[in-house]
């Protein structure tokens, strides 16, 4: 059953993309574990051929991200990895691909070693500075590809004057969009021309599926997406299609939740003795506040902070309680990392410390628990770690 164009994202988070089950009536739809299907004759199917190539569940997936981020085609890949290498695949020998000077530590591996293999160069930039990224981009540079915010450092770049800059030198935009996801943030309406998700982030939401999205809104790159994925092969299995489908309908109830909850630790941090710096876009001190405020419906639920040289990052990350040291984000636990050493450790020092995620950098993901709980457990840690 195809779902309809509702007035607000709420409705279509449950209801959107292709809804329940026409077969039997069921709401959810179903998982259809099969790898192929059976044809009635040479050249005579029932739109389906082979799980590669397409898939019942997984297309009810695809159409449900291209409905949310406003767009005409979406796809499911196994991780957000593949579906961005998937996209990386749009290029050719000789391109030079533009990207934030903070990006997630595998965005930058996958160009530096493995692309460049393949004579694929890129060019790390302030993309908050549209005038000095505008004399950058050379002839070579056939795309830019931007985070915001960006990760670690929750850096603010503006949507719509990237897509702009784009379309003026005739290069196609590419948007990260998993830490703020189509409930916070749609890059298609600002102009962009591709957006990539980690769905394994807050789309999925429980961390307990891997997997990654990509949603074009042009004829061109729908067929050529389609037809890298289809050839690669990295696509999203059933089963976790299904369970990216039930996490996507309380994205916006979940949300709601981290989002209230980050506001309160991000203004809770900027009061703490031990606290050096916080990065939050919400926060009405951040740098780029007022670009966020226009584009996003509010900060999301990354924060990021540095303590002071007084206390040490290794004795706060044991010292925490509720809150687990981990890999990832999004998930409805709340999760701390050190950029330096785990999300960023493929960057080399120099390119890390001169963008600034230095060693007393942490990372928390603000998970829905007991705002007051969640306080209390960074509190002492902070305070055990004062030297």
């Amino acid at each position: 059953m195809e779902g309809k164009n509702y007035k607000s994202i709420e409705s279509s988070l449950v209801h959107g993309g292709i809804y329940g089950d026409p077969l039997t009536g069921a709401v959810n739809v179903p998982i259809y574990q099969t790898s192929t299907y059976e044809q009635q004759g040479l050249g005579q199917n029932k739109g389906w051929e082979y799980s590669r190539t397409g898939n019942p569940t997984r297309a009810a997936l695809e159409a449900l991200i291209a409905e949310l981020e406003g767009g005409t085609k979406g796809f499911a890949f196994a991780s957000g990895m593949a579906a961005l290498t998937a996209v990386l695949s749009l290029f050719k020998s000789g391109d030079k691909i533009v990207i934030s000077s903070n990006v997630y530590g595998g965005t930058f591996r996958v160009l530096d070693k493995i692309f460049k293999n393949f004579s694929i160069s890129y060019s790390i930039e302030d993309t908050t500075n549209l005038e000095s990224l505008d004399k950058r981009i050379t002839p070579d540079v056939k795309a830019i590809l931007v985070e915001t915010p960006a990760n670690p450092l929750l850096t603010i770049t503006d949507l719509e004057g990237v897509a702009k800059l784009a379309k003026k030198h005739g290069i196609l935009s590419i948007v990260d969009n998993t830490f703020m996801t189509p409930y916070l943030q749609r890059p298609i309406e600002q102009g962009i021309d591709i957006v990539v998700h980690s769905a394994t982030k807050y789309l999925g939401g429980h961390s307990d599926v891997v997997s990654g999205l990509v949603v074009v809104h042009e004829k061109s790159l729908e067929e050529r997406l389609a037809f890298i994925q289809n050839a690669t092969g990295g696509v999203l299995g059933p089963f976790d299609s299904f369970l990216l489908i039930r996490g996507i309908k309380t994205l916006g109830v979940r949300l709601d939740r981290h989002t209230d909850n980050a506001l309160k630790i991000a203004k809770w941090l900027e009061t703490h003795k031990g606290v050096k710096k916080v990065y939050y876009p919400g926060l009405e001190s951040a740098q780029g506040y007022q670009i966020n405020k226009k584009q996003a419906k509010n900060g999301g639920a990354m924060i990021s902070f540095e303590l002071k040289e007084n206390y040490d990052h290794k004795t706060f990350f044991s010292s925490l309680g509720l809150i687990a040291l981990a890999e990832s984000l999004g998930g409805v636990e709340s999760l701390v990392c050190h950029p330096a050493s785990m999300t960023h450790a493929s960057i080399p020092r120099e390119i890390r410390e001169k963008v600034g995620i230095t060693d007393g950098l942490i990372r928390l993901s603000v998970g829905i628990e007991g705002v007051d709980d969640l306080i209390a457990d960074l509190n002492q840690a902070i305070e055990g770690a004062e030297k």
